[in-house]
This record gives C-alpha cells, structure tokens and sequence, in this order.
C-alpha cells in the first residue's frame, strides 16, 4: 500500500478523533456557561450549546476533509511522521482557534447581559418628588 495513503487514514483518524473528543468537551463544560449566559433558561442554553456543536462539526470536519490532499510523494517512514505532524498540527490550531472565537462571542453576550442587569435599580421607584421651581 502506498504510503501517501496510510497518513491519510491516519490523518483522518486522528483528525476526526481530535475533532469529536474537543466538541463533546466543549459541550459539556459550556452548557454550565451558557446557562450563565442565558439568565438560567435551561432549554435555551441546550439549543444553543447544541448548535454550537454541529457548527463546530461542520467547520472542523469540512477543514479536515478540504486540508487531507498531498501535494508531494510520501516515500519513506519519516515523511509519514512529518506529513502528519504538519497536517495534525495545523488542525488543532484551527480547532483551538473555533473555540477561542466560541468563548469570545459568549463572553461578550455574558457581559452585555450583565451591564443590562447594572443598569437597573436594585428597587424600584416608591415615590415621584416634582422638580423644584425657582430653584
């Protein structure tokens, strides 16, 4: 078999893996987050959180699928390691990069919501005073 072909099995292996193993991480530790987030609606943070992580799918897995062509001939046991080592390398940054991009997004709808929630009184309003004239 050709060995331009075992690092690709190898590539999507490990591609896909890594791929599956960050998304099902993200989405269990980002639930407790959107939730936050969200003000406690549950049902909204689980919608959310669920269409962050097919989003995540989508972009990720197209990048592996779009990034798994070699230009050159593999033709020995170390062009393997350093063709993987290129390609794994640069799919984790991507995916490192999806998900500091999630976190951004989330972290400033989290303090949109909070501003909103300091902007208004601790109690409201018991009583009206006219202004005063003359003064």
């Amino acid at each position: 078999m050709d060995l331009t072909v075992i690092a690709y099995v190898i590539y999507l292996l490990v591609s896909v893996a890594l791929t599956i193993w960050v998304a099902r991480t993200l989405s269990q530790n980002g639930r407790i987050f959107l939730a936050d987030v969200l003000h406690g609606n549950e049902k909204l943070a689980d919608a959310v959180n669920h269409l962050l992580v097919v989003g995540f799918y989508l972009v990720n897995l197209g990048f592996v699928a779009l990034y798994l062509s070699q230009d050159e001939e593999i033709a020995d046991a170390r062009g393997v390691f350093e063709a993987l080592s290129t390609k794994i390398g640069v799919v984790l940054l991507v995916l490192g990069a999806m998900h500091l991009g999630n976190v951004y997004v989330l972290n400033k709808i989290r303090r949109r919501g909070i501003m909103e929630r300091e902007q208004q009184p601790p109690v409201p309003p018991q009583d009206w005073v006219a202004p005063a004239v003359g003064a």
